[in-house]
């Protein structure tokens, strides 16, 4: 694999939210984000689209360096605990895959390690190369 990262860089909606890719290799990745005060909702925690677009990216990272393109077809997510700040980490992790299904799970965690969501997803792969992703 060359560099997966170069590639998961033109994602402009995850760095939109401020989310980093800290490391990624075949059917793993972690991700971070910083809770800051746009991330928060009417309540003062962590709005949920935050985390599940943590997650979700996480997920996307793990589920593309086979170099196959790979989208979802089915995710669940399930939020476990409220944070209103600090850092989030998403760790991905590749459970099953055969030629056109994978099978991920994602787990948030705050600064001190507690769960704080657990997302589930599926990606169907594509007959599609990703350039920057070669074996």
């Amino acid at each position: 694999m060359d560099d997966p990262k170069k590639f998961f860089d033109r994602d402009q909606f995850a760095k939109h939210c401020g989310i980093e890719l800290v490391s990624v290799s075949p059917g793993h990745a972690v991700a971070r984000l910083k809770v800051e005060p746009h991330h928060l909702n009417a309540l003062g925690i962590t709005q949920g689209g935050a985390v599940f677009t943590l997650a979700d990216f996480a997920f996307a990272a793990a589920s593309n360096t086979h170099g196959k393109a790979a989208v979802a077809i089915n995710v669940s997510i399930t939020y476990l605990k409220a944070v209103s700040s600090g850092t989030l980490h998403a760790e991905a992790r590749e459970l099953a895959i055969n030629p056109k299904l994978g099978s991920y799970t994602v787990d948030v965690t705050d600064d001190s390690k507690a769960l704080i969501a657990v997302f589930q997803g599926l990606v169907y792969r594509k007959n599609q190369d990703i350039p920057a992703v070669t074996k």
